[in-house]
């Protein structure tokens, strides 16, 4: 299989560009360019794929390709079929031999989430890799949409990426004129980590009409102290957890009585895979924290 990949360095403002070529003729090629501005070009679909994170087994199979996936790394539990998937290790410490072994056609790969070293081998020994991370809800539809155009599974993507953008318009919508009401999405309890604006958690918290209080941080993933919390005093605090059970992670803000979210009762659980991974069940964590910031409003 043909593979040629060429750098975009080209301007500061280069927006993430989907370059899907008709493919009514056979030999044209399946290029797209991946979230580290890089373009891919492939002869054929592929038909081997290896996915390196969690949340690119995930986006692969949401792209119609899952039955092109012959392996993946620790983590990828969804959807269920991907249990059965052989493993490679973990998006941090990927087992380059048995990756190898499997004769992949094509690596998606994680962008800030792979090893560089690992990422440059794979490179020097010309696997196809095409690296992405979106960072915006129309970012899950289009990586959606290049993952099909790369596999061939051009109608399955598609309708996925549509259904994913016409939920989040449909969300947006109905939470365009929503009361602000102002929150704190705790990531981790020890250290204290919150998001910003930036982070696609941060626009889910604003398309709810959520004032996220930490929104402001020049960090995606800023490390922040109590008092900081207590300071702003937002009006519901929100956490992922397993399957969105309450768990202890939020015990520690009970102490604080004068809270606001304490005081209203506006300690919330997410489901921890969907509101973390960039993948069409984000559709589903966003109308969740929409209907939890509801009920903030009622109180």
């Amino acid at each position: 299989m043909r593979v040629h990949r060429r750098n975009f360095g080209i301007a500061l403002g280069f927006l993430i560009l989907i370059v899907v070529q008709p493919l009514f003729a056979a030999g044209i090629p399946r290029c797209a360019v991946d979230d580290a501005r890089q373009e891919l070009c492939m002869s054929a679909p592929a038909q081997r794929i290896v996915t390196l994170s969690p949340g690119a087994t995930e986006l692969t199979f949401a792209a119609g390709a899952g039955d092109k996936v012959v392996a993946a790394v620790n983590y990828s539990d969804y959807p269920p079929e991907a249990l059965k998937l052989p493993l490679v290790g973990s998006h941090t410490r990927v087992d380059m031999e048995a990756l190898l072994a499997l004769k992949p056609d094509l690596v998606v790969t994680w962008v800030t989430g792979n090893p560089p070293a690992q990422i440059e081998l794979l490179e020097e020994l010309g696997i196809p890799m095409f690296a992405i991370e979106p960072r915006t809800f129309e970012g899950v539809s289009s990586v959606i949409e290049r993952l099909a155009t790369l596999a061939g599974t051009e109608q399955a993507g598609l309708a996925e990426a549509e259904r994913f953008r016409s939920g989040i318009a449909a969300l947006s919508e109905q939470y365009r004129n929503a009361e602000p009401i102002s929150a704190f999405y705790q990531v981790w309890q020890q250290p204290l980590m919150t998001i910003n604006n930036d982070h696609l958690i941060g626009k889910v918290l604003q398309l709810c009409g959520g004032v996220n209080v930490f929104g402001d941080m020049p960090r995606l993933v800023p490390r922040i102290s109590a008092e900081v919390v207590l300071q702003a005093d937002p009006h519901a605090i929100l956490t992922g957890s397993a399957e969105g059970v309450a768990d202890d992670q939020l015990d520690g803000w009970k102490r604080y009585s004068g809270l606001t979210a304490v005081k209203k009762s506006n300690l919330f659980f997410v489901p921890a895979s969907p509101i973390s991974r960039p993948t069409p069940r984000l559709l589903e964590a966003t109308r969740i924290i929409c209907d939890y910031l509801d009920s903030a409003r009622e109180r």
